[in-house]
């Protein structure tokens, strides 16, 4: 009791001598927190971090125990994983950067209305079918806010309007365009031919071939949703955050990339600095 009581009266202090910059300050680092748990929650980086959260835990619980060398170990731990927090975090902290470069840290991007967003899915979504139909091997990367300019100088510059017709063509196989990923920004292709980083994962089935490894390679290190057509079994996959899912139909592939090109409305906070971003 006397132990809660000291807690509650060192709170009731803290809250006493807040002031309006200590809140504001407050929501600042939260939203900051809040935005980069949205920016890794579906990829590898959120197992790290949870792991992160189990040493610091146990580090608080040998220390009140008194385990003297069990917190001298998780200390040292702790040193030594802030050296290698660059590392392991390196595709998101190479995200991040990259958008607070661009000014949309607390923004979405959104380059194409809804209507406009709609008939690119449904575009993309026949042609997935027609090339799994006639199992002829496709990489199409969906480019979100991490822009890939660095990928599409690999291939062919190409920037066309997405229509099933022109990426079909895109694909037809034994043509310079077939091999390689094609690059979609928006409603346009704006490259194809492109050479994919592939993933230095060693626990991946041995059934899944260059494309698939192709594009969870490029799904570790950016945002980019990556659509795969199997050559051997015309199945469809998406790659993201490093995971690659499979076995998708119309509805399910239209669903998964969909939220891609629709984003949901911005917040007032959100329209404040868009604004402020477009006046500048």
């Amino acid at each position: 009791m006397p132990l809660d009581f000291e807690i509650a009266s060192r709170v009731r202090d803290l809250v006493l001598t807040m002031t309006p910059l200590d809140i504001f300050d407050i929501i600042i680092v939260a939203m900051i927190l809040y935005k980069s748990y949205l920016m890794i929650q579906d990829t590898r980086a959120i197992t790290l971090v949870k792991g992160l959260m189990v040493i610091i835990f146990l580090t608080i619980i040998c220390g009140w125990l008194n385990l003297h060398v069990m917190t001298w170990l998780l200390q040292k731990s702790s040193e030594w994983l802030l050296i290698a927090l660059p590392i392991l975090f390196q595709p998101e902290l190479r995200r991040a950067l990259e958008r607070l470069g661009q000014g949309k840290f607390f923004t979405h991007a959104s380059t194409i209305d809804r209507k406009e967003a709609d008939s690119v899915v449904d575009e993309l979504v026949k042609t997935a079918k027609k090339l799994s139909q006639t199992k002829t091997g496709a990489l199409m990367v969906i480019e979100r806010e991490m822009k890939l300019n660095d990928i599409s100088y690999t291939g062919i510059h190409i920037d066309g309007i997405i229509s099933t017709e022109f990426l079909l063509n895109v694909f037809i196989v034994n043509t310079p365009l077939h091999d390689g990923a094609a690059i979609i920004r928006g409603n346009r292709l704006i490259s194809a031919a492109c050479v994919l980083p592939l993933t230095e994962n060693t626990k991946l089935s041995t059934e899944l071939g260059t494309r698939h490894r192709a594009a969870i390679g490029l799904s570790e290190q950016c945002d980019a949703l990556i659509i795969v057509v199997s050559e051997e079994t015309g199945t469809i996959s998406v790659a993201e955050g490093g995971r690659l899912m499979r076995h998708f139909d119309e509805q399910t592939l239209a669903a998964k990339i969909r939220p891609a090109f629709v984003q949901k409305e911005d917040k007032f906070f959100d329209k404040f600095l868009s604004k402020w971003r477009d006046e500048k």
